[in-house]
């Protein structure tokens, strides 16, 4: 363990689901910050893109949380100078089929979303953990919702993986409490971002009318700077967890 902050030049990140909206914003902020940053998601195209525009201290790395051997062989597939993870930001996530009441909904929908915000999250953080565990050092810091503690009409499955995702941060930070590895759970409330769009399998003009029909709402830089916030914290003291609230309705 070492006496200052994780968040310092060269500490090495890996952020899923940074092709867009938070994980893109988070890439960003921690970039910016000095960090040599892994971004994953299944859209290469995008992360090739965020690479070219972010510069050499941001890599663009396919993966698929939801694949058991692809998330696997992760740490392996890396070059070897960013193997030794510091700092892990689990954002992956989607509601894809969502928002309708679970009767009508499709139960393969169901299930990719509990694969990916559930499943898909635990088998990235084996991957890494490890490695951490050896080093005696790593903040890990998952992406929740206020879905995860507050329910919702129709939003029954996705509200389903983000309590799986508040009760799985809750019990690893115990798992860890007392050594060098510190576990946050951001749990944000509405962000603008791509999701609800995706959400409605591209449906914008319903994506938009979402949105706005809050008086205010998150933009992705807002949860990239909780972010910060966590990993520059001294080593003796966790920020556990950060309900994260437009203020309309704080």
């Amino acid at each position: 363990m070492t006496d200052g902050p994780i968040l310092q030049p060269g500490a090495i990140a890996l952020v899923t689901g940074a092709s867009a909206g938070i994980g893109t914003a988070i890439a960003e902020a921690l970039v910016a910050k000095g960090c040599q940053v892994i971004c994953t998601a299944r859209r290469l195209d995008r992360l090739k893109a965020l690479a070219a525009r972010l510069g050499e201290n941001c890599h663009a790395v396919e993966l698929d949380v939801a694949d058991a051997t692809a998330t696997a062989g992760l740490i392996d597939s890396l070059p070897e100078g960013l193997r030794e993870i510091d700092i892990l930001v689990n954002n992956a996530g989607h509601d894809v089929g969502g928002r309708q009441p679970f009767s009508d909904g499709d139960v393969e929908d169901w299930a990719a979303i509990i694969d990916t915000n559930v499943t898909g999250l635990i088998r990235v953080s084996h991957a890494v953990i490890p490695g951490m565990v050896a080093r005696q050092r790593g903040h890990v810091i998952n992406l929740g919702s206020v879905s995860g503690i507050w329910p919702a009409p129709e939003y029954n499955v996705y509200t389903a993986s983000k309590h799986a995702v508040h009760g799985f941060s809750r019990n690893l930070r115990l798992d860890f409490a007392g050594t060098g590895i510190r576990v946050t759970e951001i749990m944000p409330g509405a962000v603008r971002t791509e999701f609800d769009s995706a959400r409605r399998r591209g449906d914008d003009a319903r994506a938009d009318a979402f949105y706005d029909g809050f008086a205010t709402v998150l933009v992705p830089d807002d949860i990239a700077r909780c972010v910060v916030f966590a990993l520059e914290q001294p080593p003796n003291m966790i920020v556990a967890e950060m309900i994260v609230m437009p203020t309309a309705q704080g």
